[in-house]
């Protein structure tokens, strides 16, 4: 656990530094920070999506998941969370508290490092991935904190939930490993990263949280497929 604990810790501690840090930074400033992050999470998010190996799989992943999202209203759930963090940590004109929890959560929790740096870490117990993970989520929390607030620093939680239980169940969750699975979940997390990228640049409002069911749909659906 050595490697999320590290991971949690410098989430933590590059959110507080952001936050300090956006205390000085004027409007105009912030808004081109917002730009640039925009567009490198929409990058990102092609770079991850391309890697889908059935995009069947892929497409039938997200309209279900959608669907599921959108039956249990999740985007509100999560919003709902995002107000009694906010309520609970006095924080005050903050734009959406959600939206950069959601977007850290998912930034930092999906994707190949992720995975494969957990499952190491509790099969091998080799946590070298998770430290380089870490370090390079420590850098991007400072960025995200400066330009979407205190929300980014609760993705600590899910950091910890998710990473840690996925350590803690290496031997069950071995499986991800395989790039069949693996590709294809990495494809349906970027293209919600890709979905968060348009609505910070104000393209297009997505609610991505209503999408999440898509990333335990894309399991289930990868294993029929290799059942056929």
């Amino acid at each position: 656990m050595i490697g999320t604990i590290v991971n949690v810790i410098l989430v933590i501690a590059g959110s507080l530094l952001g936050l300090l840090l956006r205390k000085g930074i004027p409007e105009n400033i912030s808004k081109i920070i917002m730009i640039g992050l925009g567009l490198f999470t929409c990058v990102l998010g092609v770079k991850m999506g391309i890697q889908m190996q059935r995009p069947l799989v892929v497409v039938l992943s997200l309209i279900l998941g959608g669907v599921c999202g959108e039956i249990l209203h999740i985007e509100d759930f999560l919003e709902g969370i995002g107000e009694k963090l906010k309520r609970l940590a006095k924080s005050q004109g903050e734009a959406s508290f959600a939206q950069g929890f959601v977007f850290a959560s998912l930034l930092f929790c999906v994707g190949p490092m992720t995975i494969l740096g957990s499952i190491q870490a509790g099969l091998q117990n080799k946590p070298e991935l998770l430290l380089i993970k870490s370090l390079m989520d420590g850098v991007s929390s400072v960025i995200l904190a400066s330009a979407m607030g205190l929300g980014v620093i609760f993705s600590a939680i899910t950091v910890l939930v998710i990473q840690g239980g996925l350590t803690l169940l290496a031997q069950q969750f071995s499986f991800l490993t395989d790039p069949t699975y693996l590709n294809d979940f990495t494809s349906v997390g970027g293209i919600m990263i890709f979905a968060i990228g348009l609505k910070l640049l104000n393209i297009k409002i997505i609610k991505v949280g209503n999408l999440l069911p898509a990333l335990g749909f894309v399991i289930i659906l990868t294993f029929i497929a290799g059942l056929i």
